[in-house]
């Protein structure tokens, strides 16, 4: 009954986003609520609420300071030489660009962080875009592409997860993918380049482009704010900031807090303008908190109500015994869907370790299971459920239903490329040849 509520409950929610029938906000916060007290979970309502907000705040703050912060340097002008750089290096061909935004975002994701690789990469290419007139749900679906394969890194967000989960080493794990990432890799440029291609036709080459105003771009007239004799230590400043969240020197709240304490006393000393520019950048950040605090109580209800490990659990009871042995597969074929329904750490964490329990029995190893559970990350980038997601849509300024309309089609063969270049690479199997055992998942699926 638990899975049924937890599969209608997201079907609804999905369903009513898509069709614009209601926004991200309402859907995230009322549809959950209605459908515990539906369901019985009526008292228990505030606790499992605040338990998803307090998980999902470190998030929220990372992206108030983070965008506070790169907000900060965009005013100051840090960006613009990049700009033009990059301008001058694609030209006016949209094919080029496109190539351009991927190969920077692949680049970009490996500090781990999708909120850092939105900021910079939408930063440097939106003003490009938009002056050559190509779709920027282009430059949004390339990035989720690029950040949801690359964070696959052993520092990323999944990876240790699911180390954790199944008690595997995280080399143990990634090592195996690498191959199969490099290859999935040369497809995100393949794709970019398609695209790029078709908006190329579309547009013709732009043989000189106007100047705009605006967001990060190149600008012929001042706004009075640029601050180009601290260009070097705001670059210095800014490259410490990345760092330092890729080492972990801090936690990365505090490494934007800090950040941005820095950026504000530099360049804008006087504390009439810090505050005006705060203020300004206010409405860039308020609509992307909301949304992750509204995330929060979805996930928060999902997981306090049993329904996501219910779901997992009948995912695995469905599945006949006859297609026990080719489970890796089969895990690597779901890991999109269902990583497109809930958070990481509700999948990895209550379903993979079920999961990983029942291959056992069948000769699949914890490891190649770990493995196969990563490779729907290119989904999982577009789901509503990822604070990031909100992120590029607010900077690209486009709404999340038409994001997903467009990029979730070609993120499905993103990942059935990802989940081929595994196969055939030898990472994960497609039928097991080990002997059956029992997994050590136990104590996770006993709790």
């Amino acid at each position: 009954m638990l899975a049924g509520l937890g599969y209608g409950m997201v079907a609804v929610f999905m369903t009513l986003i898509m069709t614009k029938r209601a926004s991200a906000v309402v859907a995230l916060i009322a549809v959950p609520i209605v459908f515990a007290l539906v369901s019985g979970f009526g008292a228990d309502l505030g606790g499992m609420i605040m338990k998803g907000v307090l998980a999902l705040a470190p998030t929220a703050v990372v992206l108030l300071f983070a965008v506070l912060y790169f907000g900060i340097m965009i005013d100051a002008g840090l960006f613009d030489p990049m700009v033009r750089a990059v301008v001058r290096a694609v030209g006016s061909d949209p094919r080029r660009v496109t190539v351009g935004s991927a190969l920077v975002a692949l680049l970009v994701s490996l500090d781990g962080d999708g909120a850092t690789t939105a900021l910079v990469t939408v930063t440097a290419f939106l003003p490009i875009y938009r002056r050559l007139g190509i779709n920027p749900l282009i430059l949004g679906l390339l990035l989720g592409a690029a950040n949801g394969l690359i964070n696959i890194v052993p520092w990323g967000g999944p990876t240790p997860r699911v180390a954790a989960a199944l008690r595997v080493d995280v080399n143990d794990i990634f090592l195996p993918l690498l191959l199969a990432i490099l290859i999935s890799a040369t497809g995100v440029l393949a794709l970019a380049w398609y695209l790029g291609a078709k908006e190329r036709r579309r547009l013709g080459a732009v043989a000189e482009l106007a100047p705009i105003e605006g967001f990060g771009g190149v600008r012929d007239e001042g706004t009075g704010l640029e601050r180009p004799q601290f260009f070097w230590l705001n670059l210095i400043i800014t490259l410490a900031v990345l760092a330092a969240a890729v080492a972990h020197i801090l936690p990365l709240p505090v490494v934007f807090m800090i950040g941005l304490v820095i950026a504000l006393a530099l360049n804008y000393p006087q504390v009439g303008i810090q505050r005006i520019r705060i203020a300004a950048h206010g409405a860039n950040v308020l609509p992307i908190i909301l949304l992750v605090f509204a995330a929060a109580v979805f996930t928060g209800i999902l997981d306090g109500t049993g329904m996501v490990k219910a779901m997992g659990a009948s995912f695995v009871g469905v599945v006949p015994p006859s297609m026990g042995r080719h489970l890796a597969v089969i895990t690597a074929v779901a890991s999109g869907p269902l990583t497109f329904v809930m958070s990481n750490d509700a999948y990895y964490f209550g379903i993979v370790p079920v999961i990983a329990e029942a291959a056992a029995h069948y000769g699949v190893s914890a490891a190649e299971i770990g493995r196969a559970c990563l490779l729907g990350q290119n989904l999982h980038a577009l789901s509503p459920l990822v604070a990031a997601v909100y992120l590029v849509v607010g900077l690209l300024d486009v709404e999340i239903g038409a994001m997903q309309r467009f990029a979730l089609k070609w993120a499905a063969a993103l990942a059935a490329l990802l989940v081929l270049s595994a196969v055939v690479t030898g990472a994960i199997p497609f039928t097991a040849s080990g002997h059956p055992q029992h997994s050590n998942q136990g104590s996770f699926i006993e709790h």
